[in-house]
């Protein structure tokens, strides 16, 4: 137990909001990688689709886990 919470719901907590928070931080870093090189439009579009494909297979599971508990 920590802070009064058991392994299970730490480690819940943070495979959902953690992730989820480390994802919105990459969009940005890739928002910012786009801004800089002066990527325009097609290029920041290849950008977000080459590098945040792995976002989509994570969201995916989300999605997959609710409906299979539901």
């Amino acid at each position: 137990m920590m802070f009064g919470y058991t392994e299970e719901q730490l480690s819940g907590f943070f495979l959902t909001w953690g992730i989820g928070a480390f994802i919105l931080y990459m969009v940005f870093i890739i928002g910012q990688l786009a801004w800089k090189s002066k990527a325009g439009k097609f290029g920041t579009f290849v950008m977000f689709l080459g590098l945040g494909v792995g976002f989509i297979g994570y969201l995916a599971k989300v999605v997959i886990q609710w409906w299979m508990e539901r």
